[in-house]
């Protein structure tokens, strides 16, 4: 019973709270003072209470258009966006202010932040990734304008972290069209794969696939297809020791040669027995 009416206690409280707070900040924006409406906007600012910070800047917007404080709001106001993780509207404000302020002493670090945005958008890899490409697309931007920039180690970083991602997404692409059978399309997949990423450290992974691919393709085929598609098989390997001299995977795809040669001659034999 003592804890069903302190949890009741703490209820009433919370909801009293909550209502109080409610009311300061009506309050705060029905006040005609603007150095009042500022100067609590910095204090919930400075005390990470954004969510309150951000309804009173907003409220600022129209009265400090023309102030010269008005850079420090709206660079304030967009850091508000983003500390709650509306990482959307935070991009937005971002580019907005590199419009209104572009030759603001912030505007290297705003740039950065915009082009963050688009990389705290970036979904898990199963999902669509056009916030990741743009992501990519901003950092490089910002590297360009900003050469100097304190976060172009951080920048380059997370270029390569969504290029992975891109790759991962690809690669898992390629791999779901092997596990279902569908060769051709997987080893067209795995192709493109090594085409976008040729200095990816599992370059020899894919090339392996798509000399598997090609092997499960030909041997599905009609007997009048076989003997081109194991054909295809070959190349595949000899491009593979080009590309690949020193990888450990040779042997593997060895396999896949010798097993496509000698079903090319079993072929050949078999047809010149046939027509004896």
């Amino acid at each position: 019973m003592n804890l069903i009416i302190r949890f009741l206690f703490l209820v009433i409280v919370a909801g009293s709270f909550a209502g109080c707070n409610k009311k300061t900040i009506t309050k705060i924006l029905k006040s005609k003072d603007v150095e009042y409406k500022l100067g609590m906007a910095e204090q919930y600012y400075a005390n990470k209470k954004f969510s309150k910070a951000q309804v009173i800047y907003e409220d600022l917007f129209p009265l400090l258009r023309n102030d010269p404080r008005f850079e420090d709001l709206y660079y304030k106001y967009a850091y508000c966006a983003f500390n709650q993780k509306d990482y959307m509207s935070a991009e937005n404000l971002y580019k907005g202010f590199l419009e209104v302020f572009p030759k603001s002493s912030r505007a290297a670090e705003v740039d950065y932040m915009r082009a963050y945005c688009y990389y705290k958008q970036s979904p898990r890899v199963e999902l669509e990734q056009t916030a990741t490409e743009k992501a990519i697309g901003a950092m490089r931007t910002h590297l360009s304008n900003y050469p100097e920039s304190p976060k172009a180690e951080e920048a380059r970083k997370i270029i390569d972290e969504c290029f992975d991602k891109l790759e991962l997404k690809e690669y898992k692409s390629a791999e779901l069209y092997y596990n279902v059978s569908s060769y051709r399309a997987a080893a067209i997949t795995f192709t493109n794969l090594l085409n976008n990423y040729p200095a990816s450290k599992k370059g020899d992974e894919y090339k392996l696939m798509i000399i598997k691919s090609y092997f499960q393709y030909a041997q599905m085929s009609i007997e009048e297809k076989q003997k081109e598609r194991y054909q295809k098989v070959i190349e595949e390997y000899y491009d593979f020791v080009d590309r690949f001299p020193e990888s450990k995977l040779t042997k593997d795809a060895e396999k896949y040669f010798i097993q496509s040669s000698n079903n090319i001659k079993s072929n050949k034999n078999e047809q010149t027995n046939t027509k004896s």
